[in-house]
């Protein structure tokens, strides 16, 4: 098992290109299986959620040609198995997005539950009242069994605004009969992206970017390109490397017009950047303070959906929030482990009160000592990657395979920008 090894205190500096978005390439690549025409992929993020998406939908009989390290050619001329390897499902979340084309296109399959981060609990009713809607039979005696003779479209009110639920309804939808129409539908960038796809394959999809999606369904669906935007938790995942070292990047390709929450949310703990176009350059040594309310309480940043400030950047701005002068409340009621990280950051010498599962008080600044680390999920674990470029001394942080699921070669990335950070065998 592979480790990082981490010296810490340098402040990093130059230039770096985020990767492909991870939480719109897994839905773009189930989608292909939409179609028996050939669709290509651009900027695909070469990390290990997109290679094991990669090997699902392979399974079912898409072929995919490699025109580039980063470009995919994907054709399914048909569908050649209904059942998914348990092993894989166990392996990433997005799993479950299989669901909803297999089931429009061949009309069942056999869905083994998915795996991914664990934070908490990650309930899967969402999907199943929506594809039920649509017109989908549904059982579970460990597999979920779904199958249905013909798809119709369906008006449906979501009982929460998940990403996946929604994406799974609109693949499924958009070969159903008739009108379809989903009512608090998540409108995350990465949702957009996959019915601006869609709509480039011949989907009938209105209502993109707002909570309210309608959907003509059609016959069939033809081949076409698509370009994967930057991924937006890369991209400020690198912001917070080059506050908390005080140093200075210029990100390009930032996807600036998706930050203006986060800038909201950043700039309460003191934290500024400057857009040139679609670039991003952050400056070095900036006055990390805590922006009280305006009647001098504790601030609270408290995760919701989107445009709200996402859940999943919730541990990158606990990490900031250590090297700002202030106090600050952080609260994500989303999921009840994603806060169980910050024990590892009180080891390296943070002041952090947990106060329940959903939240934590963070009091800063605290110098940070380096650490011997392991990595719980995706986020969490490049947040202790950050908070151990930014501790005097060494840390070591095993588990990385947690990390490398959502981030492209980060060693290699932090390297350029000056990090001391190497891989080595445990």
């Amino acid at each position: 098992m592979e480790e990082f090894v981490i010296e810490g205190g340098l402040p990093l500096n130059g230039d770096v290109v985020p990767s492909g978005n991870k939480n719109a390439a897994l839905p773009l690549l189930a989608a292909c299986l939409l179609t028996d025409e050939p669709v290509t992929l651009r900027n695909v993020p070469q990390i290990r959620d997109v290679l094991v998406m990669r090997q699902l939908i392979e399974s079912l009989g898409a072929v995919v040609e490699e025109l580039d390290e980063r470009v995919w050619r994907i054709t399914t001329k048909e569908l050649t198995a209904s059942h998914l390897d348990p092993d894989l499902c166990r392996r990433i979340r997005a799993s479950v997005l299989i669901a909803g084309p297999v089931l429009a296109r061949a009309g069942g399959l056999k869905l083994p539950p998915p795996g991914g981060d664990v934070i908490g609990r990650r309930r899967l009713d969402t999907h199943i009242l929506a594809l039920r809607a649509l017109g989908a039979d549904i059982s579970y005696e460990r597999v979920f069994d779904i199958k249905t003779s013909r798809l119709r479209g369906a008006d449906i009110l979501l009982d929460e605004a998940s990403v996946t639920a929604t994406e799974n309804a609109v693949m499924a939808a958009v070969l159903a009969k008739g009108v379809t129409r989903i009512r608090n539908a998540a409108s995350e960038p990465h949702v957009q992206e996959l019915c601006k796809f869609l709509n480039i394959l011949g989907a009938q999809i209105e209502g993109i970017g707002s909570n309210a999606l309608t959907i003509v369904g059609v016959p069939g669906l033809h081949g076409g390109e698509f370009t994967i935007g930057p991924d937006l938790l890369e991209v400020v995942s690198y912001i917070g490397a080059a506050v908390v070292t005080r140093g200075s990047i210029r990100i390009h390709n930032a996807g600036v017009e998706h930050l203006e929450m986060v800038g909201q949310v950043f700039r309460r703990l003191g934290v500024h950047w400057e857009a040139e176009g679609d670039t991003i350059l952050v400056p070095a040594n900036q006055k990390l303070t805590v922006a009280s309310d305006l009647d001098g309480a504790v601030p609270e940043i408290k995760t919701n959906i989107w445009p709200a400030f996402p859940t999943d950047l919730t541990s990158i701005a606990i990490i900031v929030a250590t090297q700002a002068s202030g106090s600050v409340l952080f609260h994500d009621w989303m999921f009840s482990g994603r806060m169980y990280f910050t024990d590892k950051l009180v080891g390296m010498g943070a002041r952090i009160i947990l106060c329940d599962p959903y939240r934590c008080l963070v009091q800063g600044p605290t110098p940070l000592y380096g650490e011997n680390l392991e990595s719980p999920d995706i986020r969490a674990g490049m947040a202790l990657l950050l908070a151990a470029l930014a501790a005097n001394g060494v840390s070591k942080i095993r588990n990385i395979a947690q990390i490398e699921r959502g981030y492209e070669r980060v060693d290699e990335k932090l390297r350029s920008l000056g990090a001391r950070i190497r891989r080595e065998v445990e």
